[in-house]
């Protein structure tokens, strides 16, 4: 069920305004009946100014004096609030955070220049001319901006980072790099794995040659660690 857009204080003024059952106000706002009972107390954690959903054409009169006259009555909501959707632009980064921005796009530019001024921008929520100011060092702050990894910075994901980088090389003609870090402990792990499993294989080899031969006893044991079924 469509909800009014700011329920708290539609609900104040339903308290204020009508003499509509708590149920009522409560099921059309998508509140609880106590808050209501909070409000109608004024005991609400904070003080509503009411928001007259007449004049919103959230609701009518008409609708109003039906709910009125039966307790039970639904209300039922003339027009639905629209929906509140995102505007295409820069993405929005918090205020705390905003100053760190400079150093995000200079780290971007000294470290992945193929990047355009297009993607930073979608990246950090800037705008080309602080990024085209920081390229061209002629930003006003350029003495303090020092680069930063800008996913360190919380100011974008390694995932969008590493797709903008991977994008922009792509449409330079540039190969991806690939990650080579841990080819050398990766081919010295295979190595040494092998080398125990050609050790066991010898191990298990000089055993059933010993047991062969009669060196060990094997009144109690087959071989080393495993015991002889048919003994009880």
């Amino acid at each position: 069920m469509a909800q009014p857009l700011m329920p708290h204080a539609t609900a104040a003024w339903l308290v204020d305004n009508s003499s509509l059952a708590f149920t009522q106000i409560a099921e059309f706002c998508g509140l609880h009946i106590l808050e209501i009972q909070a409000i109608a107390d004024d005991t609400a954690a904070t003080k509503l100014t009411g928001r007259d959903p007449v004049r919103a054409n959230e609701l009518t009169h008409e609708e109003i004096e039906k709910g009125q006259a039966d307790p039970d009555y639904v209300l039922q909501m003339h027009k639905a609030p629209d929906p509140i959707t995102r505007t295409k632009g820069p993405r929005y980064t918090p205020v705390s955070k905003r100053q760190d921005k400079p150093d995000g796009i200079a780290w971007i530019i000294r470290n992945h220049p193929e990047v355009t001024d297009g993607q930073i921008g979608k990246l950090i929520g800037t705008t080309r001319t602080t990024i085209g100011a920081i390229r061209d060092r002629s930003h006003w702050n350029m003495a303090n901006i020092q680069p930063k990894d800008p996913v360190t910075l919380g100011l974008t994901s390694q995932r969008e980072l590493d797709a903008a980088v991977i994008k922009a090389q792509k449409a330079a003609g540039t190969p991806a790099p690939t990650d080579t870090r841990f080819d050398s402990d990766r081919a010295a792990l295979i190595v040494e794995l092998r080398a125990e499993r050609e050790q066991h294989a010898r191990d298990a080899e000089a055993a059933l040659i010993a047991a062969e031969a009669g060196e060990v006893d094997t009144s109690d044991e087959i071989l080393p660690g495993i015991k002889d079924p048919f003994k009880r």
